[in-house]
């Protein structure tokens, strides 16, 4: 590496101390393999918030902590970077721990390892178990305010949450299931990455409820498989498939869309409405192909710009204001794309 950071800066990001930083700069023995990773994936994110470090100001070093698909987490990630860049006065930085997936005793080393580090604040998509609840409990026992993201822990000592309003999104869902399916009866699929995510549970419970209040003669077949990574959700959902010979639309809460649209190819099955959620890669890709018939979406840049002032406000760099409300949900086609996403 290259010295272009200062050694207590790349030691405040890396969370570790300057000797610990010399060691790994000079490649000196004595430091474990996890701590040389750190303090690389340290000099990555000051590289990435380089116009960052110089700057004047508050200075908040905060946690983005998820899991999550890569597809979705990098969305987040770029959210956060144009936040950072927006929010004034405070000079904002982060570091990220960044999963696909982690068991529940992983959950509490990242957690307790941010409470032994320190931090202006954490941004966290997890799941609400009750170990990673108390693990936020031990957070703000040390004065670490914590934002939840996408989904909410009401169960923990978190600041606020931020994000979509999923009870609204599940019943919208149902909404346009009904208009779209017409005369058409068939049986939905509802898949998810997992209800141990609460804001998934939410739009699950609601699309059934306002489904079931709309017609009774669609019936509802949830799969919480695959944790929304590709091949293990074309598994999950072929095998589905094959039991449930009435599936004939997709409401799809927990991503992976291209592999759902995949699975249903190779069983050689029609999808007459396919509505999923996030603005990602895939789902762009299935838009412009008409293989989606919409997406739900909110404005991830609004939600963590909201988040930023938010952990302001905690620390005294921005003035109150009223408690944050939920991100509306917009309905995306193929012909009301955003701006910056439409070419």
């Amino acid at each position: 590496m290259a010295h272009d950071f200062a050694m207590k800066e790349l030691a405040l990001q890396a969370g570790v101390s300057l000797a610990t930083v010399d060691r790994v700069l000079h490649q000196r023995p004595g430091v474990r393999a996890a701590t040389q990773r750190r303090v690389q994936q340290a000099w990555a994110e000051l590289e990435r918030q380089q116009q960052q470090v110089g700057l004047r100001g508050q200075r908040l070093l905060i946690d983005l902590v998820m899991e999550a698909p890569t597809r979705f987490s990098r969305m987040v990630r770029g959210a956060l970077d144009e936040a950072m860049r927006r929010t004034q006065p405070a000079v904002f930085r982060a570091r990220d721990h960044l999963a696909e997936t982690r068991s529940a005793e992983q959950w509490v080393a990242v957690l307790d390892g941010i409470a032994r580090r320190g931090s202006h604040g954490v941004l966290l998509k997890a799941p609400d178990l009750p170990v990673v609840a108390d693990a936020v409990a031990r957070l703000q026992a040390r004065r670490i305010p914590v934002v939840t993201l996408v989904t909410d822990m009401p169960s923990a000592p978190r600041l606020s949450y931020v994000g979509l309003d999923n009870r609204c999104a599940g019943q919208t869902a149902a909404y346009l299931m009904d208009q779209w399916l017409g005369a058409h009866c068939c049986d939905v699929l509802v898949s998810s990455s997992g209800q141990r995510f609460q804001g998934e549970g939410e739009r699950i419970e609601a699309f059934r409820v306002a489904l079931a209040a709309a017609r009774s003669d669609c019936g509802v077949q949830v799969l919480d498989a695959g944790q929304g990574l590709h091949a293990p959700t074309v598994a999950a959902v072929g095998r589905l498939l094959t039991r449930q010979p009435w599936i004939a639309a997709v409401y799809s809460v927990g991503g992976a869309n291209a592999a759902i649209r995949a699975a249903f190819e190779q069983a050689g099955r029609a999808c007459r409405v396919f509505i999923g959620h996030d603005l990602d890669d895939d789902n762009l890709a299935l838009l412009r192909k008409r293989q989606l018939s919409a997406v739900l979406h909110h404005d991830l840049h609004h939600d963590l710009h909201l988040a930023c002032h938010l952990l302001m406000q905690h620390h005294g760099a921005a003035p109150s204001a009223a408690a944050p409300k939920r991100s509306n949900v917009e309905v995306i086609t193929p012909f009301n794309l955003p701006a910056n996403l439409s070419r």
